[in-house]
């Protein structure tokens, strides 16, 4: 089961429906604000969750009068809207996460979306924060990038906590071979594709992978 989280980041409105419409999902959560550019859009998700202390109440309102279940957290709580998200993805048997208004002005929000991905990824199910500019996934096993599919020019590398070891790229501009990377190394900022395949490999640690295009 395909998922779709919308986040309360900024959302580029044009970029954001024909994601949909391009990439249909049979299940899609608004994370507290993210209901407001679905109102806007004039879709119903199937759930939305979160404390909706950013939220207009008459966007709640619009939706519960449609019949859209709401599951409400208070403010002073543990997990952020995005984990709850994330977390009823899974939950519910999600072979495949995208989240869209995970990123914008708040770093915190950001960077605290880009850390839920390991839930995502303990539980063995693919999850990727997309915007117009971006896509970031998590990794902790080797894998091959489609020059054809590639989501932009560049693609980046970050150690995620524990140092990534023999860290080895091919089909890149800058290829590495028996890497160990650390998580204050930025080596693997701004590679490129150059053949019709990259491969990357490596035997411990998790890499965050960032396809961004200007």
């Amino acid at each position: 089961m395909k998922t779709l989280i919308i986040g309360g980041g900024n959302i580029d409105s044009d970029f954001a429906l024909a994601f949909m419409i391009e990439n249909p999902h049979d299940f899609v959560i608004a994370a507290d604000r993210g209901m407001e550019f679905l109102r806007k859009a004039d879709r119903l998700p199937d759930w939305i969750v979160g404390d909706f202390d950013s939220a207009a109440p008459e966007a709640l309102a619009w939706f519960e009068s449609r019949g859209v279940p709401v599951r409400r957290f208070r403010p002073q709580k543990d997990s952020t809207d995005m984990e709850i998200a994330i977390l009823m993805a899974l939950e519910r048997g999600s072979t495949q996460i995208t989240i869209l208004g995970a990123t914008g002005t708040r770093m915190d929000h950001m960077l605290g979306s880009i850390k839920n991905l390991s839930l995502a990824l303990r539980a063995g199910v693919p999850c990727s924060i997309v915007d117009a500019h971006n896509r970031i996934r998590l990794a902790d096993k080797p894998l091959t990038l489609e020059r054809r599919e590639q989501y932009g020019k560049y693609v980046s590398l970050l150690a995620f906590g524990e140092p990534v070891t023999n860290l080895t790229l091919r089909g890149f501009f800058y290829p590495l071979d028996g890497y160990t990377m650390t998580c204050d190394d930025a080596i693997g900022i701004s590679n490129q594709i150059t053949e019709d395949e990259a491969q990357i490999s490596f035997d411990g640690g998790r890499l965050l992978v960032i396809e961004s295009r200007d």
